[in-house]
């Protein structure tokens, strides 16, 4: 049988692959030995162990009381028994004996053994749950192990025994790996398991695609650049919303980089799946133009109680607006984190809803309604009109001249002024051109606000932007007009 000290020496090395401390391992066999003992005098025992750190030998001493009555054997000593080692015990002093490694046997060098071998597992366990636990959406490197039903088992070269696998349902359908090859994964979630923590990588999941501009990208790293949103297909399309906190730096720019060196290097990672890069914004509707990229949207409409965004787009628009079997409409739901229902112009006029909704042409048209008083007109017809029940513009927008004079104190020359006021803030349209199209309509008249609008109407595109394509898009091939 090995010596103490090759022993010891055999330990020392395991410990080195471990990553432990000399301190941590004369602690490990310590309570290796003390298991030995265990095995022999029973499971209480008491003992004193000393290590020397040059030669590696043990001084082992087993302490036992002396009492009358023996009750646990593993940790006392009868009192005549002690005498006959020395005369001069009493009940209560504490009888030491020295026992030497070499006087284990089979059974008490297994115990030792088993009780290191687990602690250092259990150390490693605890290492790599402190370790990992925090890292949650980080990007992780490693090499493929196995294939092993469906899953991917993986050696990561960070921490060689951490349990790292890739679920199927993690996994892009597109691609395939093969032991030995490879492979870069975020890490999800740390679940326990019976063999310790496992790590669950991801190669399906947003955080894989925000991990990977995170490294790509130096302004996402410095913080400059922050991803807000994202949402993805695996294996078709992904769309991020990105905002930047130095009003200098454009935050698509910086995603899309020179010549779109940036974003193509992440595509390539995801074998070609298409990337929309989009501002974002924190107002839902100009939020939601922007998500249905690249398609240009006309009007939205929200509705903050159900959550619900109405999109109106142009028809030659809306096969892109969908998307191949709705994923763009579906992904930018996602990304806003409302339900967006969407509709091209036609079916919208339809459904009965007014011309004034659309932006068609170089004219931009937007009804709404305002005070009386702030118009340019005499204080006696304000005064008589509210004394009349006529507060706001549309109240009066459908009088005629004989109505008007119908008004106590509105003379004929107030009533002229009246309808020129009307004449000049209004059009009352027979027809509009809808996607070159003429479209006659049969209800009554609209109220439309022509070329600049008063100072109390509000502009269409509250962000002052174009309604174009407000973000960037890379990877694939594109849509076109094949998307129903």
């Amino acid at each position: 049988m090995a010596n103490a000290a090759q022993i010891v020496a055999a330990f020392r090395d395991v410990a080195a692959t471990k990553s432990l401390t000399p301190e941590d391992m004369n602690d490990l066999v310590k309570d290796g030995i003390l298991a030995g003992l265990a095995r022999i005098y029973g499971p209480n025992v008491q003992a004193e162990i000393d290590i020397d750190e040059d030669s590696g030998e043990f001084d082992i001493v087993v302490l036992r009381r002396v009492v009358s009555e023996v009750e646990d054997p593993s940790s006392e000593i009868s009192l005549e028994e002690a005498r006959w080692d020395d005369s001069t015990f009493e009940v209560g002093d504490v009888m030491e004996i020295p026992v030497a490694f070499a006087e284990f046997g089979r059974n008490a060098v297994m115990a030792v053994k088993q009780r290191i071998l687990q602690r250092i597992r259990e150390g490693e366990r605890e290492r790599i749950r402190d370790e990992f636990t925090g890292q949650v959406g980080e990007l992780l490197s490693g090499e493929v192990q196995q294939s092993e039903r469906g899953k991917l088992v993986v050696m990561l070269n960070r921490s060689k025994d951490a349990d790292a696998i890739i679920p199927w349902k993690e996994q892009n359908p597109r691609e395939r790996f093969r032991q030995g090859d490879p492979i870069r994964a975020v890490l999800k979630k740390v679940e326990e398991s019976p063999k310790g923590p496992r790590l669950i990588l991801s190669r399906a999941d947003p955080l894989f695609v925000e991990a990977l501009f995170h490294l790509e990208v130096p302004e996402i790293h410095q913080g400059i650049v922050e991803i807000r949103e994202s949402a993805r297909e695996v294996g078709g399309r992904t769309k991020i919303a990105v905002s930047s906190r130095d009003e200098s730096i454009d935050p698509v720019g910086a995603c899309v980089g020179l010549k779109g060196s940036r974003v193509q290097a992440v595509v390539s990672e995801l074998g070609g799946e298409r990337i929309d890069i989009v501002p974002w914004h924190p107002d839902p509707e100009v939020f939601a133009r922007r998500a249905l990229a690249p398609a240009r949207v006309a009007k939205v409409v929200s509705d903050p109680a159900r959550n619900v965004i109405t999109a109106i787009v142009d028809e030659d628009q809306l096969s892109l607006a969908i998307g191949r079997n709705g994923q763009n409409v579906r992904l930018a739901s996602q990304l806003i984190g409302w339900q967006i229902d969407l509709y091209g112009s036609r079916e919208w006029l339809e459904r009965g809803a007014e011309l004034s909704l659309f932006r068609g042409g170089e004219d931009q048209y937007e009804t709404s309604d305002f005070p009386l008083d702030e118009l340019e007109l005499p204080e006696t017809t304000l005064a008589a009109l509210s004394a009349a029940g006529y507060d706001t513009f549309l109240q009066i927008i459908d009088l005629e001249r004989g109505d008007f004079l119908k008004i106590p104190d509105i003379d004929e020359a107030a009533a002229d002024r009246l309808l020129q006021v009307i004449d000049e803030l209004t059009v009352v349209e027979g027809e509009a051109v809808v996607d070159g199209e003429t479209v006659a309509e049969d209800g009554p008249a609209t109220l439309d606000f022509q070329g600049e609008p008063p100072s109390f109407v509000s502009d269409v595109d509250e962000d002052g932007e174009d309604a174009g394509e407000p973000g960037s898009e890379a990877g694939g091939e594109d849509d076109g007009e094949d998307e129903d």
